[in-house]
């Protein structure tokens, strides 16, 4: 009997997952990762929560189960590069990071250690191994493919991988939970920063950078305003500006460009013309289970709940440009460009520069 080590956050996904894994006839251990260590407002640690539900559901399952903390190399090699992102004035994704660095770095290589075959998790995406390569497929739910966020995770990360959930959609998960007594069955999906959770986002990040005020300025060069801190703002954002009943209510304020050099932010006001670009640069590219030419077409997501676009690449180095056959709005840099084709995932890199 094959041993598969699963990842077990306490959500009804990972909890299916591992049922799935145990009717399939794998021997199963739930492995719960601790990245982040701290109390709420009331005292309360949210991991200490988390782990009692992967308790509960891995007795119900009746499998063994165990923890691990990764709280230090979390800190170093994702939450550091986080924090230095926000203060160069850019907006990083630190789930894409927490990914390569944590889930496919530290955690598989102690799952293999314990004697596992197989490590899974509970991602809504597929694999394909074959010939000695491995494919990251696109989940058949469409709404919840998360392929998006391991597009940073190098090919031989992904051997001895398996992904249960590649051909469900979420209803039919929460639905086999509820079947089989989980107790996680109605829990809700957990939103926020990677391992961090729901909070204050404002109030968490003084609590690490020091914030600059500064003024805001229109494109045409008015001041209306004064912002709080250039980390607080991404490109293309309407919420928080403060700028209500400025030029009247016809048309919406939203941010256009950050200067950290001078610390303004630029905004304006009804025109979403300057959000819109025609290329971009990138970075750090990685492949999965593909080869590419110096230049091709394919179709990219430039954030995660965006629909594909059609694209062309121009490799150059390690990094690449980047061609929209349609224009894009609020394309932002420290965000990902993920490149795909009809069924998989191909890989991606760090938008380093936005071209008009």
């Amino acid at each position: 009997m094959k041993t598969v080590v699963i990842g077990m956050s306490g959500g009804v996904d990972s909890s299916v997952a591992a049922l799935l894994l145990k009717k399939q006839g794998y021997n199963v251990i739930g492995l719960y990762m601790l990245n982040w260590e701290e109390t709420d407002e009331r005292g309360v640690c949210n991991a200490d929560n988390d782990y009692s539900d992967v308790r509960r559901v891995c007795s119900a399952l009746d499998i063994p189960y165990y923890s691990v903390n990764f709280s230090k190399q979390y800190e170093e090699r994702v939450f550091a590069h986080f924090l230095a992102e926000y203060k160069a004035g850019r907006t990083p994704n630190p789930d894409v990071l927490c990914n390569r660095e944590i889930k496919f770095g530290p955690f598989r290589e102690y799952a293999l250690s314990m004697g596992a075959d197989y490590v899974a998790t509970g991602h809504y995406c597929g694999i394909e191994h074959a010939d000695g390569r491995h494919r990251l497929l696109k989940a058949k739910d469409a709404g919840k493919d998360q392929t998006y966020f391991l597009n940073q995770v190098r090919e031989e990360q992904l051997s001895n991988v398996i992904f249960p959930l590649a051909d469900l959609p979420k209803p039919e998960v929460r639905k086999l939970a509820e079947e089989n007594g989980l107790a996680t069955a109605e829990k809700k999906d957990s939103t926020g920063i990677c391992f961090i959770g729901e909070r204050n986002f404002r109030k968490f990040l003084q609590g690490y950078l020091p914030a600059q005020s500064g003024k805001i300025i229109t494109l045409d060069g008015e001041e209306v305003g004064e912002h709080i801190g250039l980390m607080y703002y991404t490109i293309g954002q309407r919420k928080g500006l403060d700028l209500g009943g400025k030029r009247g209510e016809e048309g919406r304020w939203f941010v256009v460009e950050k200067d950290l050099k001078n610390n303004i932010l630029y905004v304006s006001h009804g025109d979403e013309s300057p959000l819109y670009s025609k290329a971009c640069y990138v970075s750090g590219l990685n492949w999965i289970g593909y080869m590419p030419e110096r230049t091709f077409e394919c179709t990219a997501k430039f954030r995660y709940r965006q629909p594909e676009q059609k694209v062309k690449v121009t490799l150059s180095g390690d990094g690449a440009l980047v061609e929209f056959f349609e224009s894009q709005r609020a394309v932002t840099e420290g965000q990902y460009a993920v490149f795909y084709d009809e069924t998989a995932c191909l890989g991606g890199g760090v938008i380093e520069q936005v071209k008009k």
